[in-house]
């Protein structure tokens, strides 16, 4: 299994958006005991095509174009910071001067 149920751990979600390759009845199970809900397009190859909100899907395009105008600085995309508080701070200082654009 992929390791997103160890990056769910511990995280209050009332919405879990992620892309067709997290498709596995068991991380949809766990989402959904969790409270949440899974906004998980199936697989195509499914015989039986799971229900998803497409509207709150659109959702992820957003956060998948802001990473990708994050990893424009070259700090963020080679991971120059040794310690996971330098980098979200420069994540941080990245993400102000992208707002301020």
């Amino acid at each position: 299994m992929s390791q997103a149920e160890e990056l769910l751990e511990g995280l209050p979600a009332k919405v879990v958006i992620a892309d067709k390759a997290y498709d596995s009845k068991a991380l949809v199970d766990s989402i959904e005991a969790r409270g949440a809900e899974a906004v998980i397009p199936s697989l195509s190859n499914r015989k039986r095509q799971r229900e998803y909100d497409r509207e709150r899907y659109k959702d992820r395009n957003l956060v998948e174009r802001f990473w990708h105008k994050l990893k424009q600085y070259r700090r963020v995309a080679t991971r120059y910071e040794k310690t996971a508080q330098n980098f979200l701070a420069f994540v941080h200082l990245a993400s102000i001067m992208i707002l301020l654009r």
